[in-house]
C-alpha cells in the first residue's frame, strides 16, 4: 500500500469529492447551455437557449401546432405562448391559420426565422459542440452519444 493512498481508493468507495453522474449531467448542460448563448450573443443574435431550441425545433419538423412544439421542447403551454410572443416579435415565427380546422393555428419559421438559424444559430451550436468534445476521440464521442441515448432510454422505458 501507497502511503498517502486516499483512503476511498482503499475501500472501494467512491472518492466524495466526485460529482455523482446525476450532478455532471446537470453541469453539463448548464456549461452547454451557457455557451451556446454566449456564442449566440457574440455573433449578435438575442435568443435565448428556450428560443434557440424552438427555432431548432421549428426547423426541423416545419408547421405544427403550438402543443406540437411545446411537446417537443418540453415546455408546459404558458411558457410556450411566452415564448412564441418572443420569437414573433423578433420576426423569426409566425402563427397561421390551419388549413383544415381555423380555430387552430400552425407556427412556422418566417425566412428571418429560415436565416437566422441556417447562418448564425445552426453554426454556434456546432462551434459549441466541437469545442465540447475536442478532448474526445472520434470513437470516444460516439460511445458517450449512444451511451447517454441508452441512459435516456432506460429512464424513459416505464417496464
Amino acid at each position: 500500500m501507497k502511503p498517502n493512498t486516499p483512503s476511498h481508493e482503499l475501500s472501494g468507495t467512491p472518492d466524495p469529492h466526485t460529482a455523482s453522474l446525476g450532478m455532471l449531467l446537470t453541469m453539463v448542460r448548464s456549461e452547454m447551455v451557457r455557451a451556446i448563448e454566449a456564442e449566440l450573443s457574440s455573433q449578435g443574435v438575442d435568443l435565448s437557449f428556450t428560443q434557440y431550441l424552438i427555432l431548432k425545433k421549428a426547423q426541423q419538423l416545419g408547421a405544427v401546432s403550438a402543443t406540437e412544439l411545446a411537446r417537443a421542447v418540453e415546455l408546459d403551454g404558458g411558457a410556450m405562448t411566452r415564448q412564441l410572443d418572443q420569437l414573433e416579435r423578433k420576426g423569426y415565427l409566425r402563427r397561421s391559420p390551419h388549413e383544415q380546422d381555423r380555430r387552430a393555428l400552425r407556427i412556422e419559421l418566417t425566412d428571418a426565422g429560415v436565416a437566422v438559424w441556417q447562418n448564425t444559430a445552426s453554426v454556434c451550436s456546432e462551434r459549441v459542440m466541437t469545442a465540447s468534445q475536442r478532448s474526445l476521440s472520434q470513437l470516444e464521442s460516439e460511445q458517450l452519444h449512444n451511451y447517454l441515448e441508452r441512459v435516456l432510454q432506460a429512464l424513459r422505458d416505464k417496464n
